[in-house]
């Protein structure tokens, strides 16, 4: 089907588009800075498909490209039964009014940029632009068990195989491999489907896989969601009063005091030090990735060797790093990775991903700290061994620059905790005495076993100067 139109019924369409202004002041598409490509190319690199300029034309996109096409016709046949047949040149219109603007999202002095013609990066656009919208389209219909619009000619080629989907899925995430997301909202506004509401839902629905289960998130709260590697990390983030960087007003007057408690809450201890202090791991659900607290009562905190009581009150004699479960499959590097090179080229101010690799990398230095993490069921994986998730995630942090953190407070708390002596020594009798039910249950009979045999032993001397006479 043709989605072609002349110049001048383009200008004509263009009247016709209601415009929603989108913020172009600053780039949000970027090339991964060298320092963190040379880490790990595979991870910033597409697979299969290439989506918007950066990669566009590689032959081994060929494939591809030719599917995209496929799926373009399957598209144009559901805007048939919407009577909406002139919709692809409507919007094709809207993207040549645009194209300014969409150029100006990706990162200056790009040279794909520069070579490529007005009207061959509109109907580049217009292309990934509608696969898209179709391949989202088909998985939700996949999920609601609807299969009106699938074309059974390819018998739906990526959503049929798990492999490919996930693959494309991944390749959909990467940094340089996005197109803006009001564009695809707007194409999703001019077709007005039904369900879901918005393109939001759509997207979200789609990439659900890739962040742990938590409490819905309210993106009409938010600003404008640049792309999906934006989307992802908004998804990570928890509500600000859970989560933020320490204020720095009144800096000039108490610049020392700021400098050592910046340098006191920049290096936290290893999990297995902490665990040995007595601070527990313990899995939370429903929250955000990133929202880690740790929980401790003021007067039950001060004896943390009862945490093993078999009581529900038992719990607040621990000081609790509260973990949002996190998943460590193949495909986990490639996602930290392009949010982390997002964040350094576009949030240098906000760096929530880098923030929360690093007070990870901090806690995993060796197999033994992965070994107990894990154990605690706050990190699941699939790779072949515990030592492989802490090559992992000490790997992460290589050439990322932050200079400060979100979680400045926890750190404190940890800090503060680790170097108390008695808190040691809980944790000490804790490890030793009182490690679990049986063992607390004998350290019980051997205290009393004890005391008992101490006033057997009065009673003795009490009673030795009466024999004597």
């Amino acid at each position: 089907m043709a989605y072609s139109c002349d110049c001048e019924e383009l200008q004509h369409r263009i009247v016709d588009i209601p415009s929603e202004k989108f913020d172009a002041s600053l780039p949000c598409i970027y090339k991964v800075p060298k320092s963190l490509f040379t880490v790990k190319r595979d991870a910033y690199t597409p697979l299969l498909i290439s989506i918007g300029p950066l990669h566009h034309g590689r032959k081994q996109f060929k494939p591809m490209q030719d599917l995209k096409h496929r799926y373009l016709e399957s598209f144009c046949c559901r805007l048939v039964p919407l009577q909406k047949e002139n919709l692809l040149e409507d919007y094709k219109a809207f993207l040549n009014s645009e194209e300014e603007i969409i150029k100006s999202c990706y990162q200056q002095q790009l040279q794909q940029l520069i070579s490529i013609k007005k009207e061959s990066f509109v109907d580049m656009i217009l292309l990934d632009s509608v696969f898209i919208m179709e391949l989202f389209l088909r998985e939700d219909e996949k999920n609601c068990n609807c299969k009106n619009h699938i074309n059974k000619e390819d018998d739906d080629y990526i959503t049929t195989r798990p492999c490919l989907s996930k693959s494309i899925q991944r390749d959909l995430l990467l940094l340089e491999n996005q197109i803006p997301m009001y564009v695809l909202e707007k194409l999703y506004q001019l077709v007005h489907f039904k369900k879901p509401t918005n393109f939001l839902d759509l997207a979200r629905n789609y990439f659900e896989s890739w962040y742990p289960p938590s409490e819905p998130t309210d993106f009409n709260n938010h600003p404008q969601i640049l792309h999906f590697t934006d989307l992802i990390r908004r998804s990570y983030i928890p509500e600000p009063k859970h989560l933020n960087y320490p204020n720095h007003d009144n800096q000039n007057t108490n610049n020392n005091n700021n400098k050592q408690h910046h340098h006191d809450c920049c290096f936290i201890r290893t999990a297995s030090k902490l665990n040995a202090a007595g601070v527990s791991f313990e899995k939370v659900l429903h929250r955000r990735l990133l929202d880690i607290r740790l929980e401790t009562r003021p007067f039950y905190g001060w004896l943390l060797c009862f945490g093993c009581l078999p009581f529900p009150c038992s719990k607040y004699f621990k000081a609790r790093i509260q973990f949002p479960e996190l998943r460590i499959d193949h495909r986990t590097e490639c996602v930290l990775r392009n949010l982390i090179a997002f964040e350094q080229c576009h949030y240098p101010d906000e760096p929530y991903i880098c923030n929360y690799v690093s007070l990870v990398d901090s806690l995993i230095h060796t197999k033994d700290d992965a070994e107990l993490l894990v154990e605690k069921e706050a990190i699941v994986h699939v790779l072949g061994s515990d030592k492989e998730v802490a090559t992992l995630v000490n790997s992460l942090c290589r050439h990322v620059v932050t200079n400060k953190t979100c979680y400045h407070k926890l750190m404190g708390e940890l800090n503060e905790h680790y170097n108390s002596n008695w808190k040691w020594t809980m944790g000490t009798l804790r490890r030793v005495y009182f490690r679990d039910l049986w063992r607390c249950s004998s350290t019980f009979v051997g205290i009393a076993v004890f005391i008992f045999a101490i006033f057997n032993f009065y009673r003795v001397i009490r009673g030795f100067p009466l024999l004597v006479t």
